[in-house]
């Protein structure tokens, strides 16, 4: 499984990856989208919508469960992914690049300090095992 460096990673498995002029992108992690299975539908807030970090913000639906999607970060959703509409199986294919869900403009960046890294994010999920 590849992690790339760069992104921060939720407790929950989402994460974000710091687009340097103040926006974030944020996406579920490759682990959750392969425990998931084939998604065939992602729910995606609107563009405006607050987000606030560590709450449900939308939902991801798979061949085998529904899992709510949690905010890694605090922000405003200044853009969705909108090719998930009809092709929500690019999580699957491309989590950390196509399959992104939503750009939000960070409220608190200093919120990234608390997620971990991807270090972190692998000692995390062999301990989750």
């Amino acid at each position: 499984m590849v992690i790339p460096e760069g992104f921060k990673f939720s407790r929950e498995h989402e994460w974000a990856h710091d687009q340097g002029d103040g926006t974030a992108l944020i996406g579920i992690s490759h682990y959750a989208q392969d425990a998931m299975g084939d998604i065939v539908f992602v729910e995606l807030p609107n563009v405006g919508d607050a987000l606030e970090a560590e709450l449900e913000f939308g939902v991801v639906e798979s061949v085998k469960t529904v899992s709510d999607l949690y905010a890694p970060v605090s922000g405003e959703v200044v853009e969705i992914n909108d090719e998930l509409e009809d092709s929500p199986e690019l999580v699957n294919q491309s989590p950390y690049e196509g399959g992104w869900v939503v750009r939000i403009k960070m409220s608190n960046p200093e919120e990234l300090d608390a997620l971990m890294d991807a270090e972190e994010y692998v000692d995390y999920l062999k301990e989750s095992e």
